[in-house]
């Protein structure tokens, strides 16, 4: 055994984790939303008010549609990735945005130019680092066969295989369910060129992380039709990390009232997680009853909409700088 190998890549995952951390804690007082942590500050500003346009081909099969629908819920909370990812607030849509890439992606220990991410970086896996610091770039999930990584073919399931390996072993997470794994899968299958709409990107909005909190309680009831619990509770995981994003953007004492509103929505979610873990046989209905809810408080939300950070006026104002700035690309 090398253990002189070993060693120095435990030393470098190391260091490398205490400068992520030194980095993420010096961002987090100077950035208003968890994002920007990892977009160069001349970036934060386009990156934090667009997004780039799903491209998310539809399916007639019932049962397709659903493992898909758990797929993209599974692919925006950090939960999926576990160890350092999760505790640093990334899931796999930082680096792929709506299932495409991140040009803007920088984060310390892990990029090298922006767009760039280490696989094999010692600050992420204990399974897969390698101590060398080697970038490349993030592929877009929607562009060409060539640029990607795997096949997105059904047949040998090596899609399956190369997304297992990369929630374990590059991210050190826990295993999927079979449903949570099937369903990112199928998402990724899902995500295609022929699928974009004309317009290549598309404003953030209340209306994007309502729409993700509800389409995830929806893959949630799914999940436990299929009698997955695991799954379900991923699935309210990821409907409570869209509540989160919506928050950030309400954190001004004004919405006091909204963020309220908010935390009370999420006390339910996570009361739904612990009765899906328990196995309680009312989870489903209370989904529903969650579901049916959401107008209560999401209506006061849209009506203060104007007043949060979702204005792109205010947002500017809240990055300040540099990062406020209309870079010549956007």
């Amino acid at each position: 055994m090398d253990r002189g190998g070993e060693t120095r890549r435990f030393l470098t995952g190391a260091l490398l984790a205490a400068a992520c951390a030194s980095a993420l804690a010096a961002a987090a007082t100077q950035a208003p939303l968890r994002a920007a942590r990892w977009l160069p500050p001349e970036r934060r500003l386009p990156a934090l008010a667009q997004a780039p346009s799903e491209c998310l081909a539809p399916n007639d099969d019932p049962q397709t549609a659903r493992r898909i629908a758990i797929g993209r819920a599974a692919f925006r909370t950090p939960l999926l990735l576990g160890g350092q990812a999760a505790r640093a607030g990334l899931s796999c849509d930082s680096c792929h945005r709506n299932g495409r890439g991140n040009p803007d992606f920088s984060f310390a220990g892990l990029s090298g130019a922006p767009g760039t991410a280490d696989v094999t970086s010692s600050l992420m896996s204990s399974h897969r680092g390698d101590g060398v610091d080697n970038p490349t770039a993030i592929p877009d999930l929607a562009g060409p066969a060539q640029t990607l990584k795997v096949p997105k073919a059904r047949e040998g399931r090596a899609l399956e295989t190369f997304v297992r390996g990369l929630i374990v072993q590059e991210f050190d997470g826990p295993e999927p369910a079979a449903l949570t794994l099937d369903g990112i899968a199928e998402y990724v299958r899902a995500v295609s060129s022929q699928a974009c709409p004309p317009a290549q990107s598309q404003p953030i909005a209340l209306a994007t992380y309502l729409s993700d909190a509800r389409a995830a309680a929806q893959a949630a009831q799914y999940a436990l039709d299929a009698r997955d619990p695991a799954t379900a509770h991923l699935m309210l995981s990821a409907a409570r990390t869209a509540l989160g994003m919506i928050d950030e953007r309400y954190a001004a004492p004004e919405f006091a009232r909204e963020r309220r509103f908010l935390r009370d929505a999420d006390l339910e979610l996570a009361a739904l997680q612990h009765a899906v873990g328990a196995g309680r046989p009312d989870a489903a209905s209370r989904i529903a009853a969650w579901l049916a809810r959401m107008p209560r408080w999401g209506d006061p939300l849209r009506d203060r909409e104007p007043e949060s950070l979702f204005d792109r006026t205010r947002l500017a104002a809240a990055l300040g700088g540099a990062s406020a700035a209309r870079s010549p690309g956007e």
